[in-house]
């Protein structure tokens, strides 16, 4: 029997003129998911039940970017993803363009566990909830004041808000974003919005899982798929350790950044915090993230390269950590 170990992210890149009520706010939540994991965890739930479990209650809250509260679109609706990975046998599920399901990790589970598939996405991805009987609600139910006013500022910035970088002046304002020198893919862009979550646990047996929820990027073109729902960028589990990313989706995507974290420690024998380290600072280019991960030993790292990161993590030992910067 192993030490059991549990770490959960809100996303990467806060705005360092965060209001303290709202930094305050993050971390209650946080603590709440952590105790939620750890109880689950000393009732003797395995890995893959724990992440979904600690996911499904950060999409009910509105206060980060998935589920309830998440980004809106170009068009002022949501559309969400999420991904799941069991690491014993690598199994996987993920789900994108979702509209109507109340908690999209519960279906990508149902995808991995029900479908012959990994991977469903839009009107497929709807049909199949319907059949699986997943509660559904209007899409208006995850669309919040705080996120209209957000899209609000976007379409007058005529850029994308993200959740990893912040304006290079002031706040999140119109001005800070059409004066902001940032780019993505050669182009323009602005930044600031809601936050990407995410949950990483090993159990005593040593079973590690990871999921990652997300409602993308502010003001992005409807059917745009960030890093979140694909397996190996946003989120990765194996025999060695379970991994979640949040941030600059692109670059995510590009560095293949959660399976980086499972390839250094089987391939170069780093260990977890040494994993997390050389991927942070040698696999994202110019591009801004940062991640959760534990190891098959009860061991749990975080790592990130933007301003800051909401994240909590506990281990079995009694430690127990939340923190913004």
């Amino acid at each position: 029997m192993g030490a059991w170990a549990i770490a959960v992210h809100g996303g990467a890149g806060v705005d360092p003129n965060l209001p303290k009520e709202r930094q305050e706010e993050a971390k209650r939540l946080l603590t709440r998911c952590l105790d939620i994991g750890i109880s689950a965890l000393r009732s003797n739930l395995p890995a893959i039940d724990v992440v979904e479990l600690v996911v499904r209650e950060l999409e009910t809250d509105p206060l980060f970017n998935s589920g309830r509260g998440s980004a809106l679109t170009e068009k002022g609706t949501v559309e969400m993803e999420a991904s799941i990975m069991d690491g014993p046998k690598r199994r996987c599920g993920a789900v994108s363009g979702l509209t109507t399901v109340k908690n999209p990790v519960s279906l990508a589970r149902l995808v991995m566990e029900k479908s012959p598939h990994s991977y469903l996405a839009f009107s497929g991805a709807e049909e199949f909830a319907k059949k699986q009987g997943v509660e559904m609600v209007d899409n208006e139910y995850f669309i919040t004041e705080d996120n209209v006013g957000m899209l609000k500022l976007a379409k007058e910035a005529n850029s994308i808000l993200f959740d990893y970088r912040i304006p290079a002046v002031g706040t999140c304002g119109a001005g800070a974003a059409m004066d902001s020198p940032l780019q993505m893919n050669g182009l323009p862009i602005s930044v600031y919005a809601p936050e990407t979550v995410g949950c990483v646990v090993v159990d005593k047996q040593g079973r590690c899982a990871a999921a990652t929820s997300t409602g993308g990027l502010m003001n992005k073109m409807s059917g745009r798929i960030g890093d979140s729902p694909l397996i190996g960028s946003g989120t990765y589990a194996s025999e060695l350790c379970g991994v979640s990313c949040t941030g600059e989706g692109e670059a995510i995507i590009r560095s293949t950044l959660a399976r980086e974290v499972s390839a250094v420690m089987e391939y170069k024998g780093l260990n977890l915090h040494e994993a997390v380290d050389y991927v942070i600072k040698n696999r994202l280019d110019e591009g801004k993230a940062g991640l959760i991960a534990v190891s098959k030993d009860g061991e749990v790292a975080c790592g990130f390269n933007t301003t800051g990161m909401f994240r909590g993590c506990a281990t079995e030992d009694g430690f127990m950590e939340v923190g913004v910067w």
